[in-house]
């Protein structure tokens, strides 16, 4: 039996009296793949930086290879082969590939003198060891956000790294490319280089991880081999509630009205003859691969650019999206993908935030906004999407991912829109979150309204919609019914898109 490379023992760590870490213990043995999972803030990223030497831990002991490390810095932890791969993988736009590989060597080994050669062979040795091919004199600022990581991936190998801590890998990343990354990852796990995968990804988690550790609050929720856990398993031990996995169906008993009807649209570049009914009470999933054209749709049915061809009709009417504005009059709202610089005004109120689709319904007489029914409807978004914040005056920025999120949701859910399009809903927010908006996607619909979820995410498709549109090459490639094809299904006919 492989004898732990890495120890923690009863970790704690508190900041100003709050509790981040309460009695953590963790053992990762050589060439082993340990997906770290919770929540937003419950203690993930402070976990990383013990192990990384960034924090001290108040109390609790760590073991390297069996030894006692009193006192654990960075310095400490990269001479011992730690390396930590942040979201934005630390790397010189400015510099070429080759001296971002081996900087950190170069540093470490105190070198007067630039051995342009001996930097050449250390980066090309470190590409090889995970099987890739990059030019070693592109300039990093031209590459590709797979590439970037690959290149942060190549820099801890040349470094010797006996422990690789990767948060949030695959954010950014089309499924190739996440394809492609997994291959190197276990690459490394048959190199004997233990991995820890920082990760909000369900499906990646089952896929790549050998063990799992669940952090809640804090403390070790739930920790084992991934063959005993389950997805729903592992959201009942990050959020204490079952999250149902079974896909949307319309209320029975409920008409076929239709309320958005596209015929025929197209628009150059994005999409071609794209047809499709939208009905009261449905969520109608839109999937496909990066380019396949959903965004493009998406943003032509709110009018952020005109279709060249075909009609868009609402409640039978024929209509024209000339512009934002347009759309919005018609009924429909829409949630972007990002929504940091599409969907939020950060330095804004939470309060101004969501109430900002609603100004006319603020004006008095006088053509002054009044500010108490302005707080009366922030403070009733606030409660019914569970948005939490210490009060409505903060900033957008100063909230988590998941509400803030919610609060681009909120804000046109007080417009009460008639069909509702959603772009990435649960993108890059946790678990709890993703669990709230799932839930609230559905009772909208109950609720009458319809809605256009537009996603890569294929559980998230499968749990939310009633019937699926598949997209490729900017067409409807294939339609069908969610309660007649499974998760395993659909995701094999998006994968079979790239062929």
């Amino acid at each position: 039996m492989n004898e732990p490379f890495i120890r923690l023992r009863n970790i704690s760590k508190s900041f100003a009296g709050v509790k981040a870490l309460k009695n953590i213990g963790l053992e990762i043995c050589p060439g082993e793949i340990h997906c770290l999972i919770g929540e937003n803030g419950c203690g993930k990223s402070t976990l990383i930086k013990i192990i990384s030497g960034v924090y001290a831990p108040d109390s609790g002991t760590i073991e390297l290879d069996g030894r006692l490390i009193k006192h654990m810095t960075p310095k400490e932890a990269m001479k011992n082969g730690i390396e930590v791969i942040y979201q934005d993988f630390s790397v010189f736009p400015n510099l070429t590939v080759a001296e971002n590989i081996s900087l950190n060597t170069q540093i470490t080994e105190k070198q007067k003198v630039v051995n342009w050669n001996k930097i050449r062979v250390q980066a090309q040795a470190a590409l090889d060891k995970i099987g890739v091919s990059i030019p070693l004199y592109e300039t990093v600022e031209h590459l590709s956000v797979a590439n970037r990581q690959l290149i942060a991936i190549s820099r801890a190998i040349a470094h010797n790294a006996r422990l690789l801590i990767m948060d949030e890998p695959t954010t950014a990343l089309t499924q190739r490319e996440v394809d492609a990354l997994f291959q190197v990852v276990c690459g490394l796990n048959k190199e004997g280089i233990s991995v820890i995968f920082v990760s909000h990804k369900l499906d990646e988690v089952m896929q790549l991880s050998q063990k799992i550790m669940i952090i809640r609050n804090g403390e070790t929720a739930a920790e084992g081999n991934i063959e005993d856990f389950t997805k729903e398993k592992i959201i009942y031990y990050m959020t204490g509630r079952e999250l149902a996995g079974t896909s949307y169906e319309v209320p029975a008993g409920s008409q076929a009205k239709t309320v958005l009807k596209v015929d025929n649209i197209s628009q150059k570049g994005g999409f071609h003859n794209v047809s499709f009914e939208l009905r009261e009470h449905e969520i109608i999933g839109v999937t496909g691969l990066l380019g396949s054209g959903r965004t493009a749709l998406a943003n032509a049915l709110f009018g952020i650019h005109r279709i060249d061809s075909g009609e868009i009709h609402m409640d039978g009417k024929k209509i024209k999206l000339r512009n934002v504005r347009s759309a919005v009059k018609s009924g429909i709202a829409y949630v972007p993908e990002d929504r940091l610089t599409e969907g939020l005004f950060l330095e804004q109120s939470i309060g101004r935030n969501l109430t900002i689709t609603v100004l006319d319904k603020l004006k008095k007489k006088s053509g002054a906004l009044d500010r108490a029914k302005g707080k009366s409807i922030s403070q009733y978004w606030i409660e019914k999407l569970h948005i939490k914040t210490a009060s409505e005056e903060l900033p957008a920025r100063a909230l988590s991912g998941g509400n803030q999120q919610k609060i681009v949701i909120a804000k046109w859910l007080a417009k009460q829109p008639k069909v509702l399009i959603l772009n990435g809903p649960t993108v890059g927010v946790d678990i709890a979150a993703k669990t709230d908006i799932i839930e609230l996607i559905k009772s909208l619909a109950q609720d009458n309204m319809s809605i256009l979820l537009v996603s890569d995410d294929v559980s998230e498709i499968m749990m939310c919609c009633n019937r699926v549109m598949l997209m490729k090459n900017g067409r409807i490639t294939e339609e069908f019914k969610t309660s007649d094809i499974t998760e395993k299904m659909l995701y094999e006919k998006v994968r079979m898109q790239e062929v």
